[in-house]
Protein backbone atom coordinates (compact mmCIF):
# COMPACT_ATOMS: atom_id res chain seq x y z
CA UNK A 1 0.00 0.00 0.00
CA UNK A 2 2.82 2.40 0.89
CA UNK A 3 4.61 1.61 -2.38
CA UNK A 4 1.49 2.49 -4.37
CA UNK A 5 1.15 5.83 -2.61
CA UNK A 6 4.85 6.64 -3.22
CA UNK A 7 4.52 5.71 -6.89
CA UNK A 8 1.53 8.06 -7.31
CA UNK A 9 3.42 10.86 -5.58
CA UNK A 10 6.39 10.47 -7.93
CA UNK A 11 4.10 10.59 -10.97
CA UNK A 12 2.46 13.75 -9.65
CA UNK A 13 5.84 15.40 -9.04
CA UNK A 14 7.05 14.49 -12.56
CA UNK A 15 3.90 15.94 -14.15
CA UNK A 16 4.23 19.13 -12.14
CA UNK A 17 7.87 19.53 -13.18
CA UNK A 18 7.06 18.98 -16.86
CA UNK A 19 4.23 21.55 -16.70
CA UNK A 20 6.48 24.12 -15.03
CA UNK A 21 9.23 23.55 -17.63
CA UNK A 22 6.74 23.96 -20.51
CA UNK A 23 5.49 27.26 -19.10
CA UNK A 24 9.00 28.80 -19.07
CA UNK A 25 9.69 31.28 -22.04
CA UNK A 26 12.79 30.99 -24.22
CA UNK A 27 14.43 28.80 -26.85
CA UNK A 28 16.48 25.61 -26.43
CA UNK A 29 19.47 25.39 -28.84
CA UNK A 30 21.61 22.19 -29.17
CA UNK A 31 24.89 22.41 -31.13
CA UNK A 32 26.74 19.06 -31.68
CA UNK A 33 29.45 19.17 -34.37
CA UNK A 34 27.84 20.38 -37.54
CA UNK A 35 24.35 19.81 -36.20
CA UNK A 36 22.23 22.53 -34.72
CA UNK A 37 18.88 21.89 -33.07
CA UNK A 38 16.62 24.77 -32.11
CA UNK A 39 13.24 24.32 -30.38
CA UNK A 40 10.74 26.79 -29.17
CA UNK A 41 9.53 24.12 -26.79
CA UNK A 42 12.51 23.02 -24.61
CA UNK A 43 10.45 20.15 -23.20
CA UNK A 44 10.47 18.15 -26.41
CA UNK A 45 14.17 18.43 -26.92
CA UNK A 46 14.87 17.53 -23.32
CA UNK A 47 12.68 14.43 -23.62
CA UNK A 48 14.52 13.37 -26.76
CA UNK A 49 17.85 13.68 -24.98
CA UNK A 50 16.61 11.63 -22.07
CA UNK A 51 15.30 8.84 -24.36
CA UNK A 52 18.57 8.66 -26.24
CA UNK A 53 20.53 8.49 -22.99
CA UNK A 54 18.33 5.69 -21.69
CA UNK A 55 18.72 3.62 -24.88
CA UNK A 56 22.46 4.07 -24.77
CA UNK A 57 22.54 3.03 -21.11
CA UNK A 58 20.56 -0.14 -21.82
CA UNK A 59 22.88 -1.09 -24.65
CA UNK A 60 25.97 -0.50 -22.57
CA UNK A 61 24.52 -2.46 -19.65
CA UNK A 62 23.64 -5.41 -21.91
CA UNK A 63 27.16 -5.47 -23.31
CA UNK A 64 28.58 -5.32 -19.79
CA UNK A 65 26.46 -8.29 -18.60
CA UNK A 66 27.13 -10.60 -21.56
CA UNK A 67 30.16 -12.39 -19.91
CA UNK A 68 28.12 -12.97 -16.76
CA UNK A 69 25.26 -14.46 -18.71
CA UNK A 70 27.67 -16.77 -20.52
CA UNK A 71 29.21 -17.98 -17.25
CA UNK A 72 25.77 -18.49 -15.68
CA UNK A 73 24.57 -20.50 -18.68
CA UNK A 74 27.60 -22.77 -18.56
CA UNK A 75 27.15 -23.27 -14.83
CA UNK A 76 23.48 -24.11 -15.25
CA UNK A 77 24.25 -26.61 -17.98
CA UNK A 78 26.92 -28.28 -15.81
CA UNK A 79 24.53 -28.39 -12.88
CA UNK A 80 21.80 -29.90 -15.05
CA UNK A 81 24.19 -32.61 -16.25
CA UNK A 82 25.22 -33.24 -12.66
CA UNK A 83 21.63 -33.55 -11.49
CA UNK A 84 20.89 -35.91 -14.35
CA UNK A 85 23.91 -38.02 -13.38
CA UNK A 86 22.76 -38.06 -9.75
CA UNK A 87 19.29 -39.20 -10.75
CA UNK A 88 20.59 -41.96 -12.99
CA UNK A 89 23.15 -43.01 -10.38
CA UNK A 90 20.54 -43.35 -7.64
CA UNK A 91 18.37 -45.38 -10.00
CA UNK A 92 21.36 -47.61 -10.78
CA UNK A 93 21.95 -48.15 -7.06
CA UNK A 94 18.29 -48.99 -6.70
CA UNK A 95 18.50 -51.88 -9.14
CA UNK A 96 22.02 -52.94 -8.07
CA UNK A 97 24.12 -51.88 -11.09
CA UNK A 98 27.40 -51.00 -9.37
CA UNK A 99 29.39 -50.14 -12.55
CA UNK A 100 26.72 -47.71 -13.81
CA UNK A 101 26.40 -46.18 -10.34
CA UNK A 102 30.16 -45.65 -10.15
CA UNK A 103 30.25 -44.01 -13.61
CA UNK A 104 27.35 -41.68 -12.79
CA UNK A 105 29.01 -40.83 -9.46
CA UNK A 106 32.16 -39.68 -11.29
CA UNK A 107 30.10 -37.53 -13.67
CA UNK A 108 28.19 -36.04 -10.73
CA UNK A 109 31.46 -35.31 -8.90
CA UNK A 110 32.83 -33.41 -11.90
CA UNK A 111 29.71 -31.42 -12.70
CA UNK A 112 28.02 -31.07 -9.30
CA UNK A 113 30.73 -31.70 -6.73
CA UNK A 114 29.19 -29.40 -4.16
CA UNK A 115 25.76 -30.99 -4.30
CA UNK A 116 24.95 -33.04 -1.14
CA UNK A 117 23.26 -35.67 -3.30
CA UNK A 118 26.50 -36.09 -5.27
CA UNK A 119 28.33 -36.94 -2.04
CA UNK A 120 25.56 -39.35 -1.09
CA UNK A 121 25.73 -41.01 -4.51
CA UNK A 122 29.49 -41.39 -4.23
CA UNK A 123 29.18 -42.97 -0.75
CA UNK A 124 26.43 -45.37 -1.73
CA UNK A 125 28.20 -46.46 -4.92
CA UNK A 126 31.33 -47.17 -2.84
CA UNK A 127 29.21 -49.22 -0.40
CA UNK A 128 27.70 -51.13 -3.30
CA UNK A 129 31.18 -51.94 -4.63
CA UNK A 130 32.41 -52.96 -1.16
CA UNK A 131 34.87 -50.06 -1.00
CA UNK A 132 34.63 -49.22 2.70
CA UNK A 133 37.50 -46.74 2.63
CA UNK A 134 35.85 -44.76 -0.17
CA UNK A 135 32.53 -44.82 1.64
CA UNK A 136 34.12 -43.58 4.85
CA UNK A 137 35.87 -40.74 3.00
CA UNK A 138 32.58 -39.69 1.43
CA UNK A 139 30.73 -39.82 4.76
CA UNK A 140 33.50 -37.82 6.48
CA UNK A 141 33.18 -35.17 3.78
CA UNK A 142 29.45 -35.08 4.43
CA UNK A 143 29.99 -34.87 8.21
CA UNK A 144 32.18 -31.77 7.75
CA UNK A 145 29.35 -29.86 6.08
CA UNK A 146 26.63 -28.28 8.17
CA UNK A 147 23.75 -29.32 5.93
CA UNK A 148 24.80 -32.99 5.67
CA UNK A 149 26.45 -33.49 9.06
CA UNK A 150 23.77 -35.75 10.51
CA UNK A 151 23.63 -37.86 7.34
CA UNK A 152 27.41 -38.25 7.38
CA UNK A 153 27.37 -39.35 11.01
CA UNK A 154 24.70 -41.92 10.23
CA UNK A 155 26.85 -43.32 7.42
CA UNK A 156 29.94 -43.45 9.63
CA UNK A 157 27.87 -45.22 12.31
CA UNK A 158 26.78 -47.89 9.82
CA UNK A 159 30.35 -48.38 8.60
CA UNK A 160 31.58 -48.73 12.19
CA UNK A 161 28.96 -51.40 12.80
CA UNK A 162 30.04 -53.25 9.66
CA UNK A 163 33.66 -53.08 10.80
CA UNK A 164 32.61 -54.52 14.20
CA UNK A 165 33.89 -51.45 16.06
CA UNK A 166 31.30 -50.82 18.82
CA UNK A 167 33.36 -48.12 20.55
CA UNK A 168 33.53 -45.94 17.43
CA UNK A 169 29.87 -46.61 16.68
CA UNK A 170 28.77 -45.48 20.14
CA UNK A 171 30.94 -42.36 19.98
CA UNK A 172 29.42 -41.38 16.64
CA UNK A 173 25.91 -42.07 17.97
CA UNK A 174 26.53 -39.93 21.05
CA UNK A 175 27.74 -37.05 18.86
CA UNK A 176 24.67 -37.38 16.64
CA UNK A 177 22.42 -37.47 19.71
CA UNK A 178 23.95 -34.22 20.99
CA UNK A 179 23.34 -32.61 17.62
CA UNK A 180 19.79 -33.95 17.25
CA UNK A 181 18.11 -35.34 20.40
CA UNK A 182 15.16 -36.52 18.32
CA UNK A 183 17.30 -38.88 16.22
CA UNK A 184 15.80 -42.34 16.77
CA UNK A 185 18.78 -44.38 15.53
CA UNK A 186 21.22 -42.49 17.72
CA UNK A 187 19.05 -42.80 20.83
CA UNK A 188 18.54 -46.51 20.14
CA UNK A 189 22.28 -47.11 19.82
CA UNK A 190 23.20 -45.11 22.91
CA UNK A 191 20.41 -46.75 24.90
CA UNK A 192 21.69 -50.22 24.03
CA UNK A 193 25.23 -49.20 25.00
CA UNK A 194 24.07 -47.80 28.34
CA UNK A 195 22.18 -51.00 29.10
CA UNK A 196 25.17 -53.13 28.10
CA UNK A 197 27.49 -51.37 30.53
CA UNK A 198 24.86 -51.06 33.27
CA UNK A 199 24.40 -47.30 33.10
CA UNK A 200 20.74 -47.35 34.10
CA UNK A 201 20.66 -43.64 34.93
CA UNK A 202 21.81 -42.74 31.43
CA UNK A 203 19.34 -45.18 29.90
CA UNK A 204 16.48 -43.68 31.91
CA UNK A 205 17.44 -40.17 30.77
CA UNK A 206 17.40 -41.30 27.14
CA UNK A 207 13.93 -42.77 27.63
CA UNK A 208 12.78 -39.46 29.11
CA UNK A 209 14.23 -37.57 26.13
CA UNK A 210 12.50 -39.91 23.68
CA UNK A 211 9.17 -39.35 25.39
CA UNK A 212 9.68 -35.58 25.42
CA UNK A 213 10.66 -35.58 21.72
CA UNK A 214 7.55 -37.57 20.81
CA UNK A 215 9.43 -40.65 19.57
CA UNK A 216 7.43 -43.00 21.82
CA UNK A 217 3.93 -42.83 23.23
CA UNK A 218 3.03 -42.82 26.90
CA UNK A 219 2.24 -46.55 27.16
CA UNK A 220 5.56 -47.51 25.57
CA UNK A 221 7.36 -45.06 27.80
CA UNK A 222 5.85 -46.58 30.93
CA UNK A 223 6.70 -50.11 29.81
CA UNK A 224 10.31 -49.29 28.86
CA UNK A 225 10.92 -47.33 32.03
CA UNK A 226 9.53 -50.24 34.05
CA UNK A 227 11.91 -52.62 32.23
CA UNK A 228 14.92 -50.43 33.00
CA UNK A 229 13.92 -50.04 36.64
CA UNK A 230 13.51 -53.81 36.94
CA UNK A 231 16.96 -54.37 35.49
CA UNK A 232 18.45 -51.91 37.98
CA UNK A 233 16.57 -53.58 40.85
CA UNK A 234 17.88 -57.03 39.86
CA UNK A 235 21.46 -55.75 39.60
CA UNK A 236 21.43 -54.01 42.99
CA UNK A 237 19.47 -56.73 44.81
CA UNK A 238 22.50 -57.93 46.75
CA UNK A 239 24.39 -54.62 46.75
CA UNK A 240 21.91 -51.88 47.67
CA UNK A 241 18.69 -53.35 49.02
CA UNK A 242 16.98 -49.98 49.50
CA UNK A 243 17.63 -48.85 45.92
CA UNK A 244 16.61 -52.27 44.61
CA UNK A 245 13.35 -52.23 46.56
CA UNK A 246 12.47 -48.69 45.46
CA UNK A 247 13.23 -49.52 41.82
CA UNK A 248 11.16 -52.73 41.96
CA UNK A 249 8.16 -50.97 43.47
CA UNK A 250 8.27 -48.16 40.90
CA UNK A 251 8.66 -50.70 38.09
CA UNK A 252 5.64 -52.62 39.40
CA UNK A 253 3.53 -49.44 39.26
CA UNK A 254 4.60 -48.76 35.67
CA UNK A 255 4.36 -52.38 34.42
CA UNK A 256 2.24 -54.56 36.75
CA UNK A 257 2.37 -57.57 34.39
CA UNK A 258 6.17 -57.60 34.02
CA UNK A 259 7.10 -60.99 35.48
CA UNK A 260 10.59 -60.19 36.91
CA UNK A 261 9.28 -57.01 38.52
CA UNK A 262 6.33 -58.86 40.09
CA UNK A 263 8.56 -61.66 41.42
CA UNK A 264 11.08 -59.26 42.94
CA UNK A 265 8.41 -56.98 44.42
CA UNK A 266 6.61 -59.98 45.95
CA UNK A 267 9.89 -61.14 47.44
CA UNK A 268 10.47 -57.77 49.10
CA UNK A 269 6.90 -57.66 50.38
CA UNK A 270 7.25 -61.18 51.77
CA UNK A 271 10.40 -60.23 53.60
CA UNK A 272 8.51 -57.28 55.08
CA UNK A 273 5.75 -59.73 56.24
CA UNK A 274 3.23 -58.19 53.85
CA UNK A 275 1.88 -61.57 52.75
CA UNK A 276 -1.47 -60.41 51.41
CA UNK A 277 0.10 -57.67 49.31
CA UNK A 278 2.70 -60.06 47.93
CA UNK A 279 0.01 -62.58 46.99
CA UNK A 280 -2.02 -59.92 45.17
CA UNK A 281 1.07 -58.86 43.20
CA UNK A 282 1.76 -62.41 42.06
CA UNK A 283 -1.89 -63.14 41.26
CA UNK A 284 -2.16 -60.07 39.01
CA UNK A 285 0.91 -61.11 37.01
CA UNK A 286 -0.21 -64.77 36.94
CA UNK A 287 -3.56 -63.89 35.38
CA UNK A 288 -1.72 -62.01 32.62
CA UNK A 289 0.79 -64.82 31.92
CA UNK A 290 1.45 -67.88 34.11
CA UNK A 291 5.13 -68.44 34.79
CA UNK A 292 7.09 -70.89 36.96
CA UNK A 293 8.89 -68.04 38.76
CA UNK A 294 5.53 -66.62 39.80
CA UNK A 295 4.42 -70.02 41.12
CA UNK A 296 7.65 -70.38 43.10
CA UNK A 297 7.30 -66.89 44.57
CA UNK A 298 3.67 -67.59 45.48
CA UNK A 299 4.53 -70.87 47.20
CA UNK A 300 7.26 -69.23 49.31
CA UNK A 301 5.33 -66.05 50.02
CA UNK A 302 5.21 -66.97 53.71
CA UNK A 303 8.60 -67.93 55.04
CA UNK A 304 8.84 -71.09 57.12
CA UNK A 305 5.76 -72.88 55.74
CA UNK A 306 5.78 -76.65 55.41
CA UNK A 307 5.69 -78.41 52.06
CA UNK A 308 2.01 -79.33 52.40
CA UNK A 309 1.09 -75.71 53.12
CA UNK A 310 2.96 -74.63 50.02
CA UNK A 311 1.08 -77.27 48.04
CA UNK A 312 -2.29 -75.89 49.17
CA UNK A 313 -1.22 -72.38 48.25
CA UNK A 314 -0.03 -73.44 44.78
CA UNK A 315 -3.31 -75.25 44.15
CA UNK A 316 -5.14 -72.01 44.95
CA UNK A 317 -2.99 -70.14 42.42
CA UNK A 318 -3.40 -72.80 39.72
CA UNK A 319 -7.18 -72.74 40.13
CA UNK A 320 -7.21 -69.15 38.81
CA UNK A 321 -6.12 -70.43 35.36
CA UNK A 322 -7.69 -73.90 35.04
CA UNK A 323 -6.25 -76.20 32.42
CA UNK A 324 -3.00 -74.27 31.99
CA UNK A 325 0.13 -76.37 31.90
CA UNK A 326 2.09 -74.03 34.15
CA UNK A 327 -0.46 -74.55 36.91
CA UNK A 328 -0.20 -78.33 36.55
CA UNK A 329 3.60 -78.18 36.64
CA UNK A 330 3.55 -75.99 39.72
CA UNK A 331 1.17 -78.39 41.51
CA UNK A 332 3.31 -81.38 40.53
CA UNK A 333 6.48 -79.69 41.80
CA UNK A 334 4.91 -78.78 45.13
CA UNK A 335 3.30 -82.23 45.46
CA UNK A 336 6.63 -83.97 44.94
CA UNK A 337 8.19 -81.81 47.64
CA UNK A 338 5.29 -82.74 49.93
CA UNK A 339 5.53 -86.48 48.97
CA UNK A 340 1.99 -86.35 47.56
CA UNK A 341 2.79 -88.42 44.50
CA UNK A 342 -0.84 -89.21 43.68
CA UNK A 343 -1.61 -85.51 43.32
CA UNK A 344 1.49 -85.02 41.24
CA UNK A 345 0.47 -87.80 38.86
CA UNK A 346 -3.10 -86.51 38.66
CA UNK A 347 -1.87 -83.01 37.81
CA UNK A 348 0.45 -84.23 35.05
CA UNK A 349 -1.89 -86.89 33.63
CA UNK A 350 -3.58 -84.60 31.02
CA UNK A 351 -0.17 -83.76 29.54
CA UNK A 352 1.56 -87.17 29.52
CA UNK A 353 0.20 -88.17 26.11
CA UNK A 354 2.31 -85.48 24.42
CA UNK A 355 4.60 -84.35 27.24
CA UNK A 356 6.99 -81.45 27.25
CA UNK A 357 10.48 -81.74 28.63
CA UNK A 358 9.53 -80.48 32.08
CA UNK A 359 6.56 -82.86 32.26
CA UNK A 360 8.76 -85.83 31.35
CA UNK A 361 11.45 -84.87 33.86
CA UNK A 362 8.88 -84.49 36.63
CA UNK A 363 7.44 -87.92 35.80
CA UNK A 364 10.96 -89.37 35.95
CA UNK A 365 11.46 -87.78 39.36
CA UNK A 366 8.13 -89.20 40.56
CA UNK A 367 9.08 -92.73 39.46
CA UNK A 368 12.49 -92.47 41.05
CA UNK A 369 11.30 -90.97 44.33
CA UNK A 370 8.08 -92.87 44.88
CA UNK A 371 8.97 -96.40 43.78
CA UNK A 372 12.72 -96.27 43.25
CA UNK A 373 12.05 -97.55 39.73
CA UNK A 374 15.19 -96.55 37.88
CA UNK A 375 13.98 -98.25 34.69
CA UNK A 376 10.82 -96.18 34.31
CA UNK A 377 12.69 -93.09 35.46
CA UNK A 378 15.28 -93.64 32.76
CA UNK A 379 12.53 -94.20 30.20
CA UNK A 380 10.92 -90.87 31.10
CA UNK A 381 14.32 -89.20 30.93
CA UNK A 382 14.85 -90.59 27.42
CA UNK A 383 11.42 -89.38 26.50
CA UNK A 384 12.32 -85.90 27.73
CA UNK A 385 15.14 -85.79 25.18
CA UNK A 386 12.70 -86.04 22.27
CA UNK A 387 9.79 -84.27 23.96
CA UNK A 388 8.39 -80.87 23.04
CA UNK A 389 10.26 -77.82 24.26
CA UNK A 390 8.88 -75.71 27.06
CA UNK A 391 8.56 -71.92 26.78
CA UNK A 392 11.75 -70.00 27.53
CA UNK A 393 12.94 -66.41 27.46
CA UNK A 394 13.48 -65.70 23.75
CA UNK A 395 14.46 -62.55 21.87
CA UNK A 396 15.32 -62.34 18.15
CA UNK A 397 16.01 -66.09 18.02
CA UNK A 398 18.30 -65.94 21.08
CA UNK A 399 17.34 -68.24 23.97
CA UNK A 400 18.35 -67.22 27.49
CA UNK A 401 18.04 -69.00 30.81
CA UNK A 402 17.01 -65.75 32.49
CA UNK A 403 15.20 -62.53 31.65
CA UNK A 404 17.24 -59.67 30.21
CA UNK A 405 16.20 -56.07 29.55
CA UNK A 406 17.86 -55.78 26.11
CA UNK A 407 18.28 -58.23 23.24
CA UNK A 408 21.97 -59.16 22.80
CA UNK A 409 21.37 -59.56 19.06
CA UNK A 410 19.80 -56.24 18.07
CA UNK A 411 19.99 -54.19 21.27
CA UNK A 412 16.21 -53.79 21.30
CA UNK A 413 14.71 -52.89 24.67
CA UNK A 414 12.07 -55.20 26.18
CA UNK A 415 12.68 -57.82 23.51
CA UNK A 416 12.59 -60.99 25.65
CA UNK A 417 9.28 -62.83 25.67
CA UNK A 418 8.22 -66.02 27.47
CA UNK A 419 7.41 -68.24 24.50
CA UNK A 420 8.36 -71.47 22.76
CA UNK A 421 11.52 -71.15 20.64
CA UNK A 422 11.06 -71.03 16.89
CA UNK A 423 13.22 -74.15 16.40
CA UNK A 424 10.89 -76.15 18.66
CA UNK A 425 7.63 -75.33 16.88
CA UNK A 426 5.82 -78.30 15.30
CA UNK A 427 5.96 -78.83 11.55
CA UNK A 428 4.13 -80.91 8.99
CA UNK A 429 6.93 -83.47 8.98
CA UNK A 430 6.84 -86.58 11.12
CA UNK A 431 8.81 -87.11 14.27
CA UNK A 432 12.51 -87.20 13.59
CA UNK A 433 13.10 -89.63 16.50
CA UNK A 434 10.80 -92.55 16.96
CA UNK A 435 10.09 -93.96 20.41
CA UNK A 436 12.36 -96.81 21.36
CA UNK A 437 11.13 -100.29 22.38
CA UNK A 438 12.78 -99.83 25.77
CA UNK A 439 10.74 -96.69 26.37
CA UNK A 440 7.49 -98.42 25.36
CA UNK A 441 8.25 -101.40 27.57
CA UNK A 442 9.20 -99.33 30.60
CA UNK A 443 6.23 -96.99 30.31
CA UNK A 444 3.70 -99.80 29.92
CA UNK A 445 0.92 -99.93 32.56
CA UNK A 446 1.92 -101.64 35.77
CA UNK A 447 0.65 -105.10 36.65
CA UNK A 448 -1.57 -105.15 39.68
CA UNK A 449 -0.40 -108.02 41.86
CA UNK A 450 -3.01 -109.87 43.99
CA UNK A 451 -2.76 -109.54 47.75
CA UNK A 452 -0.66 -112.19 49.42
CA UNK A 453 -2.67 -112.25 52.67
CA UNK A 454 -4.83 -115.32 53.37
CA UNK A 455 -8.51 -114.62 52.88
CA UNK A 456 -10.54 -114.81 56.08
CA UNK A 457 -13.22 -117.50 56.41
CA UNK A 458 -16.86 -116.42 56.00
CA UNK A 459 -19.24 -116.28 58.90
CA UNK A 460 -21.25 -119.39 57.90
CA UNK A 461 -18.25 -121.63 58.59
CA UNK A 462 -17.79 -122.83 55.00
CA UNK A 463 -14.24 -122.81 53.83
CA UNK A 464 -13.50 -120.10 51.33
CA UNK A 465 -12.74 -121.25 47.87
CA UNK A 466 -9.26 -120.47 46.64
CA UNK A 467 -9.02 -117.48 44.39
CA UNK A 468 -7.42 -118.39 41.14
CA UNK A 469 -5.11 -115.69 39.91
CA UNK A 470 -4.37 -115.91 36.23
CA UNK A 471 -0.90 -114.74 35.40
CA UNK A 472 -0.36 -112.35 32.57
CA UNK A 473 0.00 -114.24 29.36
CA UNK A 474 3.41 -113.70 27.86
CA UNK A 475 4.52 -114.94 24.51
CA UNK A 476 7.47 -117.22 24.65
CA UNK A 477 10.49 -115.80 22.98
CA UNK A 478 11.64 -117.85 20.03
CA UNK A 479 15.32 -117.96 19.30
CA UNK A 480 16.22 -115.55 16.58
CA UNK A 481 17.40 -117.13 13.36
CA UNK A 482 21.11 -116.35 12.91
CA UNK A 483 22.09 -114.56 9.71
CA UNK A 484 23.17 -116.78 6.86
CA UNK A 485 26.91 -116.59 6.19
CA UNK A 486 28.64 -117.21 2.89
CA UNK A 487 30.89 -119.96 4.26
CA UNK A 488 28.18 -121.69 6.30
CA UNK A 489 26.59 -124.93 5.13
CA UNK A 490 23.00 -125.04 4.09
CA UNK A 491 20.41 -125.48 6.82
CA UNK A 492 19.49 -128.81 5.23
CA UNK A 493 23.05 -130.00 5.56
CA UNK A 494 23.11 -129.64 9.32
CA UNK A 495 22.54 -132.95 11.02
CA UNK A 496 19.61 -132.77 13.35
CA UNK A 497 19.75 -134.63 16.58
CA UNK A 498 16.90 -137.06 17.10
CA UNK A 499 14.15 -135.57 19.18
CA UNK A 500 13.85 -137.20 22.60
CA UNK A 501 10.89 -139.50 22.97
CA UNK A 502 8.49 -138.13 25.51
CA UNK A 503 7.35 -140.62 28.09
CA UNK A 504 3.71 -141.40 28.61
CA UNK A 505 2.04 -139.01 31.07
CA UNK A 506 1.36 -140.45 34.46
CA UNK A 507 -2.11 -141.74 35.04
CA UNK A 508 -2.61 -139.93 38.30
CA UNK A 509 -2.49 -136.14 38.36
CA UNK A 510 -1.13 -134.34 41.42
CA UNK A 511 -3.60 -133.23 43.98
CA UNK A 512 -4.66 -129.56 43.86
CA UNK A 513 -3.03 -127.27 46.44
CA UNK A 514 -4.85 -126.72 49.69
CA UNK A 515 -7.26 -123.83 49.98
CA UNK A 516 -5.19 -122.05 52.59
CA UNK A 517 -2.33 -121.48 50.17
CA UNK A 518 -2.64 -118.95 47.36
CA UNK A 519 -1.13 -119.45 43.98
CA UNK A 520 2.00 -117.27 43.68
CA UNK A 521 1.83 -114.74 40.86
CA UNK A 522 3.84 -115.41 37.75
CA UNK A 523 6.96 -113.20 37.56
CA UNK A 524 7.01 -110.44 35.02
CA UNK A 525 8.91 -111.36 31.87
CA UNK A 526 12.37 -109.93 31.61
CA UNK A 527 11.96 -109.16 27.92
CA UNK A 528 8.89 -108.46 25.84
CA UNK A 529 8.59 -109.49 22.26
CA UNK A 530 8.27 -106.69 19.72
CA UNK A 531 4.99 -106.70 17.89
CA UNK A 532 6.08 -104.25 15.20
CA UNK A 533 8.53 -106.72 13.58
CA UNK A 534 7.13 -109.73 11.68
CA UNK A 535 8.48 -113.11 12.72
CA UNK A 536 10.30 -115.12 10.09
CA UNK A 537 8.86 -118.54 9.50
CA UNK A 538 11.30 -121.32 10.47
CA UNK A 539 12.92 -123.12 7.55
CA UNK A 540 11.43 -126.59 6.97
CA UNK A 541 13.72 -129.53 7.72
CA UNK A 542 13.97 -131.83 4.73
CA UNK A 543 13.12 -135.47 5.28
CA UNK A 544 16.33 -136.67 3.62
CA UNK A 545 19.55 -135.23 4.95
CA UNK A 546 22.29 -135.18 2.27
CA UNK A 547 25.82 -136.25 2.96
CA UNK A 548 28.19 -133.40 3.71
CA UNK A 549 31.39 -133.42 1.65
CA UNK A 550 34.79 -133.21 3.27
CA UNK A 551 36.48 -129.77 3.31
CA UNK A 552 39.37 -131.00 1.11
CA UNK A 553 37.10 -132.65 -1.48
CA UNK A 554 37.87 -131.08 -4.89
CA UNK A 555 34.56 -132.19 -6.30
CA UNK A 556 31.83 -129.89 -7.51
CA UNK A 557 29.46 -128.65 -4.85
CA UNK A 558 26.03 -129.45 -6.15
CA UNK A 559 24.34 -127.10 -3.73
CA UNK A 560 26.09 -123.93 -4.91
CA UNK A 561 27.07 -120.90 -2.89
CA UNK A 562 24.69 -119.34 -0.39
CA UNK A 563 23.50 -115.88 -1.28
CA UNK A 564 21.39 -114.19 1.39
CA UNK A 565 19.92 -111.70 -1.09
CA UNK A 566 19.05 -114.41 -3.61
CA UNK A 567 17.32 -116.43 -0.91
CA UNK A 568 14.98 -113.56 -0.20
CA UNK A 569 13.89 -113.44 -3.83
CA UNK A 570 13.81 -117.16 -4.65
CA UNK A 571 15.84 -120.38 -4.29
CA UNK A 572 18.99 -120.48 -6.45
CA UNK A 573 19.13 -122.82 -9.39
CA UNK A 574 21.10 -125.95 -8.56
CA UNK A 575 24.00 -126.76 -10.81
CA UNK A 576 23.74 -130.08 -12.71
CA UNK A 577 26.29 -132.57 -11.47
CA UNK A 578 27.85 -135.69 -12.90
CA UNK A 579 28.76 -136.28 -16.55
CA UNK A 580 25.67 -134.30 -17.75
CA UNK A 581 26.86 -131.24 -15.92
CA UNK A 582 30.34 -131.70 -17.32
CA UNK A 583 28.99 -131.89 -20.87
CA UNK A 584 26.75 -128.84 -20.36
CA UNK A 585 29.64 -126.80 -19.06
CA UNK A 586 31.88 -128.01 -21.87
CA UNK A 587 29.35 -126.92 -24.48
CA UNK A 588 28.95 -123.46 -22.95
Amino acid sequence: MIRIILFLLLIALAAAGAAWLADQPGDLVLNWGGLRFTSKQPMYLLGLVIVVAMVAGVILRGLWKIPGHVRRGRRERRHARGRHAITQGLLAIGHGDSSAARAHAEVARRHAGGDPLALLLHAQSAQLDGDRDGAQRAFRAMAERADTRLLGLRGLFIEAQRADDPVAAVMIAEEALKMSPSSSWASHAVLGFCCAKGDWAGALSIIDNNQAAGLIDKATYRRQRGVLLTARALEFETVDRDLSRASAMEALKLAPTLIPAAVLAAKFESEAHQVRRAMRIVEAAWLAQPHPDLADAYSHVRLGDAARQRLVRVETLAAKTPGHIEGALAIARAAIDATEFAKARAALEPFTAAPTQRVALLMAEIERTEHGDSGRARAWTLRAVRALHDPVWTADGYVSDRWRPVSPVTGRLDAFQWQTPVAALPSDKGNAIEPSPFEEAMLAPRRVEPPKDVASEPADGKPAEPVEVKPVETKSLEPATPPVQDNAPLPAAIEADPAPVQADPPASEPAPPPAAESVPPAPAPLFRSRTDLPKAAPAPIPAVIPIVRAPDDPGVDEDGAVDEFAEQIGPPKAQIGGWRGFLSRLGS
